[in-house]
């Protein structure tokens, strides 16, 4: 029996969708027709990326009174019109190119692919990408900038490493930390020229001091002038990176003063620091009304694997997809660290690696942190309580044994009913 329905086509009035590349822009305006009647009409013009012409559409988009306006997320291409489209009081979307479907056989052009967005924009068919406020967005320069650097710096450590296994000199083997202090003032004399490794190893300190004869050892080799050159360049490269690193902090810092109450009790959860609580606000701000609910925010980071159905059966992807790689980075990060620890998300992630694996256990407490933040951002009185390691014998696995003896108690044909114990 068919029924009627009351679905009406909800239209945006006045719609842009812009088609960004490096050098021009395409834009399509989509308003009601000037002469009345149910019919729309459209505008297409080219602009330069430039200021000068990015300010000219701003005026004419204005004119035409359009308050929305739709943009695909191309490279960095897409922040300038964004930011300046903003700054006048737009109602600006960025939105997925994924999300945006071209339908087979269509023509590709920049033209035709503004005005299909802009089709696709007015009938409300897409959703907008969280892109943070300001504020936020000047923090996560500065983060994603550290991380980079950070990177840089790793990368040339593994570049002094190699060099010194071409020299044939095997530090790395005896010290777990070539870049302490001893294995500094070593590096430092080979450069000098020095070549005995009586004397190399007579430098060490500390608890490294008993490891002299591995080190005398270790320093028997072939390093020449070219590899002391080579290692000087790499260690001053390091040391101007730990100096831009260390002006980062300082910058960081001083962002943050706004966000100091939510960094601190982000710091109290198991394998989140001072640095991974400045990135997670960076990454996904202070204001949680953008994800209704904390599965929405899983979801976004993709720490959350997909579910597909077929012929009436759900079968998991077990993938999670590609998400926020500096997020990604810091969460994977803060669960190994929690893996460490005697509380809760370290016995969470030790259960699953036994079962799973530790990639799928690193996900799954990387997802758990990310819950957990999701719910201190959301309420600003809210603090962390770990459940303590011994929160599933205790809890989880009592429910699970009643469960699984009720269920097979009922497959042999009895009814049970429990009744607490006087």
């Amino acid at each position: 029996m068919l029924e009627q329905t009351q679905d009406e086509q909800e239209i945006i009035e006045r719609v842009a969708a812009l088609d960004i590349g490096k050098a021009e822009l395409v834009c399509c305006v989509r308003v009601p027709d000037p002469k009345g009647g149910p019919r729309r009409v459209q505008e297409v013009t080219t602009y330069s990326t430039m200021t000068r012409s990015l300010q000219v559409m701003v005026d004419r988009l204005t004119d035409l009174g359009v308050t929305r306006v739709v943009m695909e997320a191309t490279s960095s291409y897409w922040k300038p019109p964004f930011y300046l489209l903003e700054a006048h009081g737009f109602e600006v979307w960025l939105v997925n190119a994924k999300d945006v479907k071209h339908l087979p056989g269509r023509p590709k052009t920049d033209r035709l692919d503004a005005v299909w967005l802009c089709k696709v924009a007015e009938r409300q068919m897409l959703r907008p990408s969280f892109v943070p406020p300001i504020p936020i967005r000047r923090l996560r320069d500065l983060t994603r900038y550290r991380m980079s650097l950070v990177s840089d710096q790793s990368a040339e450590k593994n570049r002094v490493e190699k060099l010194l296994e071409d020299a044939q000199l095997k530090l790395s083997v005896v010290a777990s930390d070539i870049f302490g202090v001893s294995g500094r003032d070593m590096m430092a004399a080979l450069i000098a020229g020095q070549r005995s490794p009586r004397v190399l190893a007579q430098m060490a300190r500390a608890r490294m001091r008993a490891k002299i004869p591995q080190l005398e050892e270790a320093f028997v080799g072939q390093f020449t002038d070219h590899h002391g050159f080579l290692l000087a360049k790499m260690l001053a490269r390091i040391d101007a990176l730990s100096v831009d690193i260390a002006d980062l902090d300082t910058k960081i810092e001083a962002r943050l003063a706004p966000f100091a109450d939510a960094v601190a009790r982000l710091d109290e959860i198991p394998g989140v620091g001072a640095t991974t609580a400045a990135v997670i606000i960076a990454e996904v701000g202070d204001d949680m009304t953008r994800f209704p609910t904390p599965a929405h925010l899983s979801s976004w980071a993709r720490f959350a694997p997909g579910v597909k159905e077929s012929a009436g059966r759900k079968k998991g992807t077990g993938a999670t997809g590609h998400g926020d790689r500096y997020l990604a980075r810091v969460l994977g990060e803060a669960a190994v660290s929690a893996a460490r620890t005697d509380t809760f998300l370290g016995e969470r992630y030790r259960r699953i690696a036994r079962r799973r694996g530790k990639k799928k256990a690193i996900v799954a407490v990387g997802r758990s942190i990310l819950l957990i933040v999701w719910s201190l951002l959301s309420d600003p009185e809210t603090r962390y309580h770990d459940l303590g390691p011994g929160f599933y014998d205790s809890h989880i696995n009592p429910e699970r044994k009643k469960r699984n003896h009720i269920r097979q108690l009922e497959a042999l044909g009895y009814k049970v009913t429990l009744q607490p114990a006087a």
